[in-house]
């Protein structure tokens, strides 16, 4: 009897002993994993983490799980970053597009070009870039937002057209009708305040001269075909010769980037803004060929912020789909 006690007892004791050595050995195991920064996980977390499983408690909680360099996703890096640039909502320009963080709108007379494009009405945000047919263009990667600016039915307002239309627009909405003066190829000089006194511009054999029309008057709709008939004849070429160099430093609304000849492009410069540093920052729009509506141009250096940086400028200047060389940023006589 006693034998069986003795042996019993011993029985009741191994067991104890294995227990606590089994519980050294998960104590061991889970000090090693802290010791090595893992964090202990069920299977299910493992098969969510390797993009397995499901996803669903951390929408819940409203949170996305943070990038593998702990940047914050929704700003974008580097200094002058902002969360968000564009404002879906805005419809104009000026309420659309936010200057990037530290930089503030240039100072612009309430009459001005500057005031005049950055008041000017946009489509809807995400809106396409249509031809002058309604078609679609078909690159719609280089567009941050499409103008409202009024594009005639025929292939006529191409790039260089389209800024002209800008500064007419503008011309006519100030009254400055004096200011509307274009030129053609061959020198030819359109004026608007002439067209309105009752003359219309006739070309026989490539020479243009000035006619008695009493259907040229102050009407929109007269302003429309002298505009058509200035797009037929000037262009990147004609637009040279009524501009000059200038700084980068210098860059203002209105400028152009421009490459004159046959084929040849320009984009224009719509809006700019400046640091407490004085360093600049710009937007640029273009028309293209075929004629298509007047668009803001994104940056291909940083794509979610459509500015371009003057201190990011080199040579040659890649826009989304032109490169200009040194020398082509130029402003116009208008």
């Amino acid at each position: 009897m006693k034998e069986k006690l003795v042996i019993g007892a011993i029985g009741v004791i191994t067991c104890i002993l294995l227990l606590v050595t089994l519980n050294d050995v998960i104590w061991s195991n889970n000090s090693i994993n802290k010791d090595n920064g893992e964090a202990t996980t069920s299977v299910a977390s493992n098969q969510s983490n390797d993009g397995t499983g499901d996803s669903a408690d951390s929408e819940e909680d409203g949170e996305s799980a943070e990038p593998s360099d702990g940047e914050n996703p929704s700003e974008p890096a580097g200094d002058g970053a902002v969360t968000a640039i564009i404002n879906a909502e805005g419809m104009t320009l000026a309420t659309r597009i936010a200057v990037p963080s530290g930089y503030t709108r240039t100072e612009e007379a309430e009459d001005s070009l500057g005031t005049f494009i950055r008041n000017y009405g946009l489509k809807e945000n995400g809106a396409k870039v249509l031809l002058y047919d309604g078609s679609e263009k078909k690159n719609q990667d280089a567009q941050v937002a499409v103008f409202t600016l009024p594009i005639e039915s025929r292939d006529l307002q191409q790039c260089a057209d389209s800024v002209m239309r800008m500064y007419a627009e503008y011309f006519l909405a100030t009254e400055q009708y004096d200011r509307m003066v274009f030129h053609y190829s061959d020198g030819f000089e359109a004026s608007y305040m002439k067209w309105r006194e009752g003359y219309k511009i006739k070309v026989t054999d490539g020479k243009a001269s000035w006619v008695a029309d009493s259907s040229c008057d102050s009407s929109y709709e007269s302003f429309q075909e002298y505009m058509r008939m200035v797009f037929a004849y000037a262009g990147t070429y004609s637009m040279k010769s009524e501009s000059t160099e200038i700084s980068l430093s210098d860059i203002k609304i209105g400028d152009i980037f421009l490459k004159g000849g046959n084929p040849g492009h320009v984009v224009m410069v719509v809006d700019t803004c400046v640091d407490a540093n004085g360093n600049k920052a710009f937007l640029l729009a273009q028309g293209f060929m075929p004629a298509q509506e007047f668009h803001v141009i994104k940056n291909p250096l940083h794509e979610d912020d459509p500015w371009y940086y003057v201190d990011e400028v080199v040579y040659p200047f890649v826009t989304p789909e032109y490169t200009f060389e040194e020398g082509t940023l130029r402003r116009l006589s208008y």
